[in-house]
């Protein structure tokens, strides 16, 4: 795939029709008006999404894509790159955070490694290595053109493959140390924002850490993108250079998902900062993949409520969580199997004594 091939990708709209058919079909239910508040919404979205009234979501998966970050080696994190060959390799047999969290729910976990330094891809993962981990982002860009691409093309090629498994919802998650920096650096480009505004402390910086980070992000930006954008990039090509600069395999990967889930009508749920940071990148370079996307949980990183405003999109989750691995994305699961359990088989007005609402203006 070309980057004029990706660009050209048409996305289509979900059916607004059914969306208002879902809705309607909520308010015939005996309970208050929007009393689910945005479980409703993301409810009609899915149905929408689906075309149909009643949706499914019973088989459902969660695509991890692991990768290394080469400016690591610019002290930005509390860890060194081995770690994540570590967790991946915990991943690999369902002992990582998330695979534990997840364990008793039905879910299927795909683990991609497509950018982790070492030789040898662990044990349970899909070994779909573009390089072995990226640039360090201060010396020079972080990816190629063609490695970028070619991690996008195999996030499209997991939601194709989940497509043929008949998932109908997805969870996303990434492993990669450095990789709030390298989200960081992308967010602040895309909004035109500086690193001090948007940097977090990451898996647990001191103050002189954190310092170092935004210096190491503000000098990433004025390598890589000057001061010509003062409310961020918008161009496909541009946002695109942006991410084989600043980004990972991992970003690049997980923005191929959401560019996947608008491609074969999979609704996706993005996690923490670096899953949306992705899913911004995604709707930045073809407009309308938004729409496919639901948003988690409110992660502990400063971007969160920012790249979420861009992408309007409103998080169900506020826990303060910060542990990544797509683990904020799998506890939205029960909760929305929950709600889909009150919409299919929720009491009707219609079957109860009970007067149904009026919907008044406010």
């Amino acid at each position: 795939m070309t980057l004029d091939e990706l660009l050209e990708i048409k996305i289509e709209k979900p059916d607004r029709s059914i969306y208002d058919a879902a809705k309607e079909h909520w308010n015939q239910i005996a309970k208050p008006l929007d009393s689910l508040g945005l479980f409703e919404d993301i409810l009609c979205r899915i149905a929408a999404v689906q075309h149909t009234v009643m949706p499914d979501i019973r088989k459902k998966a969660l695509i991890i894509m692991c990768a290394d970050n080469g400016i690591v080696s610019e002290g930005v994190s509390q860890s060194g790159r081995e770690v994540t060959a570590m967790v991946v390799a915990l991943m690999g047999e369902r002992k990582s955070s998330v695979g534990i969290l997840a364990k008793d729910f039905p879910l299927e976990i795909m683990v991609y490694d497509v950018g982790m330094a070492c030789d040898q891809t662990p044990a349970g993962v899909i070994d779909q290595k573009v390089c072995h981990g990226t640039k360090d982002f201060l010396k020079e860009p972080a990816m190629s053109q063609e490695q970028c691409l070619q991690a996008i093309q195999t996030g499209m090629d997991a939601v194709k493959k989940c497509r043929d498994m008949g998932i109908e919802l997805l969870a996303t998650g990434e492993m990669g140390i450095g990789n709030t920096t390298t989200s960081t650096a992308l967010l602040c480009a895309l909004c035109g924002m500086s690193a001090e505004e948007c940097a977090g402390r990451g898996a647990g910086l001191s103050n002189a850490g954190l310092k170092r980070k935004i210096d190491v992000i503000s000098e990433g930006l004025r390598l890589h993108i000057g001061n010509g954008h003062p409310d961020g990039i918008r161009k496909p090509q541009e946002v695109f250079r942006a991410l084989c600069c600043l980004g990972g395999a991992d970003i690049a990967a997980l923005t191929g998902v959401f560019i996947g889930g608008a491609i074969y009508k999979i609704p996706v749920i993005i996690d923490g900062l670096i899953s949306a940071v992705a899913a911004l990148v995604a709707e930045s370079l073809l407009e309308g993949c938004a729409a496919y996307m639901i948003a988690s949980h409110r992660g502990r990183e400063k971007g969160m409520d920012i790249v979420l405003s861009r992408l309007s999109l409103q998080p169900v989750i506020y826990a303060d969580m910060a542990l990544g691995e797509g683990s904020g994305a799998v506890m939205l699961f029960p909760l929305l199997d929950m709600v889909f359990s009150l919409y299919g088989a929720g009491t009707a007005f219609q079957d109860t004594p009970i007067g149904q609402y009026e919907r008044h203006d406010a």
